[in-house]
C-alpha cells in the first residue's frame, strides 16, 4: 500500500489543480463543448483483463451516447492505467486530475488502488465512482467523492458463506486469501459469517506471485474441508487450482469476482472445471435487460462482456445523464457533478443505481457462476438459488 507520506503530497498537486479550474467544457475544436470521463484501473500488468472488461464497456456507452444525437457536447475518454496496484495509484488519479476537462472518473477498479486514491480525488473535488472496489471500509472513510457502485465485500462474502452453508450443508471450510486489501477483506466476512453459520474454518494466507503453489494445496487437502474458498484474483487462482487437483482435493472450490474470468480457465486447464465463482455483476448474455447490450459488445469487441463490462457501462451512462443535466444548467463542475451523483436514482440495464449517505451502493445483489468445462456459466443470484 502507498505510504501516507506519498498520499499527503499528491493532495496539494490536485489542490492547486482543482483551483485552476472547477469544470470541463472545453472545445472540442469544432465549436462544441467537450466533457471527460476517465477509467482507473489495471489496463496493463497481472489482471489487465480485468481493466478491459470495464474500459470496453466504458467506451461502449461513450460511443454510442455521442452518436445518439441526444447531446449537444461531445464526450471523450480518457485512460488512467494503474497496473491494480496500489503504488502507481496516486499517479493514475493525478493524471486525471490534471485533465481540467474530466469532470468523473470511472474507479479505481481495484480495493488498494481506491484506498490510495480517494483521498487524492476528494481533494481535487473529482467523483470516483468505482463498478468493482468492493473492500467494505472503503466508504467509512470520509472519502468526500468516492461512490461505490457494486455491492461490497460484506455482501459477496455473506453470499459465499450463505450458499455453501445452505445450499450445499458444508461443515468445515479452509478460507485462503492472497495477502492483497482485497482478498483479506473478503476472507474476513466469508470466515466470520461461516463461523456464525456454526462452521469450523481453517483460515490461510498465500501470497500473490507465490512461484510454487504445491505447498499451499497440500495444507488445504491435510486440514480434509469440505469446501475452498479462495479470496484473490485469476492470476494466483488458475495456478493454485492446478496444484489443489494435482494434491488430491476433492471438495468444493469456491471463489470471487477476482477469478470470475476466461482467464482463470486459461490458466488452470481442467483443474478449474466446476469451480463455483461469486461477483456482484450479472452476465450480460443471460438476463433479458441486457442482452442487446451484449450483443453491440459482441460486434464492437468480437469478445462477449466480461465481468463489470455491463456494470460499466451503466454506470457511464449514468455519469452521462447528469453531466447532460448539469450542461443544460449552464456548465459541468467538478463538485456539481459529485453532488448530483450523490442524489442519483438511475434504473441501468443491471440494477437501479442509487447510494446512501456514505456513497454505499444501496443493492447488495450477489450472483453465482460456475466454470463448466471451458466456459463460465451463469447461475442466478445466490438468494434466489438458496431459496
Amino acid at each position: 500500500m502507498l505510504n501516507k507520506t506519498i498520499v499527503k503530497l499528491a493532495i496539494p498537486m490536485a489542490v492547486g489543480a482543482l483551483a485552476l479550474t472547477g469544470c470541463g467544457g472545453g472545445d472540442s475544436g469544432s465549436g462544441g463543448d467537450v466533457y471527460k470521463i476517465a477509467f482507473q484501473g489495471p489496463l496493463s500488468g497481472d489482471n489487465v483483463q480485468l481493466g478491459q472488461n470495464m474500459e470496453n464497456g466504458i467506451q461502449l456507452a461513450i460511443e454510442q451516447a455521442n452518436a445518439s444525437g441526444d447531446l449537444d457536447f461531445k464526450i471523450e475518454y480518457v485512460p488512467a492505467d494503474d497496473q491494480g496496484l496500489p503504488d502507481k495509484a496516486t499517479a493514475a488519479a493525478q493524471k486525471a486530475i490534471d485533465d481540467t476537462d474530466v469532470v468523473a472518473v470511472i474507479g479505481p477498479a481495484f480495493s488498494g488502488p481506491a484506498d490510495t486514491a480517494a483521498e487524492v480525488y476528494g481533494a481535487a473535488g473529482l467523483a470516483a465512482v468505482s463498478a468493482s472496489a468492493t473492500r467494505p471500509d472503503l466508504t467509512t472513510k470520509g472519502y468526500e467523492t468516492f461512490l461505490r457502485a457494486v455491492p461490497n465485500d460484506s455482501s459477496q462474502g455473506a453470499g459465499m458463506a450463505k450458499y455453501l452453508t445452505s445450499k450445499l450443508k458444508v461443515e468445515k471450510v479452509v478460507v485462503v486469501d492472497d495477502k492483497t486489501d482485497y482478498g483479506i477483506g473478503l476472507a474476513d466476512v466469508a470466515e466470520k459469517s461461516l463461523k456464525d453459520a456454526g462452521v469450523d474454518v481453517v483460515r490461510q494466507s498465500v501470497p500473490q506471485k507465490t512461484p510454487d503453489y504445491s505447498a499451499a494445496a497440500k495444507n488445504v487437502v491435510k486440514n480434509k474441508p469440505d469446501a475452498l474458498i479462495y479470496a484473490g484474483y485469476y492470476q494466483d487462482a488458475g495456478p493454485f487450482a492446478k496444484k489443489l487437483k494435482e494434491a488430491g482435493f476433492d471438495g468444493v472450490a469456491m471463489s470471487d469476482d477476482g477469478t470470475n474470468d476466461q482467464q482463470f480457465i486459461e490458466l488452470a486447464g481442467d483443474a478449474s472445471d466446476g469451480w463455483l465463482l461469486t461477483c456482484a455483476c450479472t452476465d450480460a448474455t443471460q438476463e433479458e435487460a441486457t442482452k442487446k447490450f451484449a450483443a453491440d459488445y459482441e460486434k464492437k469487441y468480437k469478445q462477449a462482456p466480461g465481468t463489470y463490462s455491463p456494470e460499466s457501462f451503466d454506470v457511464t451512462n449514468m455519469i452521462i445523464e447528469e453531466i447532460k443535466k448539469l450542461h443544460e444548467e449552464g456548465g459541468v463542475e467538478r463538485q456539481a457533478l459529485v453532488d448530483a451523483l450523490r442524489g442519483v436514482k438511475y434504473k441501468g440495464l443491471t440494477k437501479e443505481f442509487s447510494f446512501d449517505d456514505k456513497g454505499e451502493f444501496t443493492n447488495q445483489t450477489v450472483y453465482l457462476y460456475q466454470v463448466k468445462g471451458d466456459s463460465i456459466e451463469y447461475q442466478g443470484s445466490v438468494d434466489d438459488l438458496v431459496g
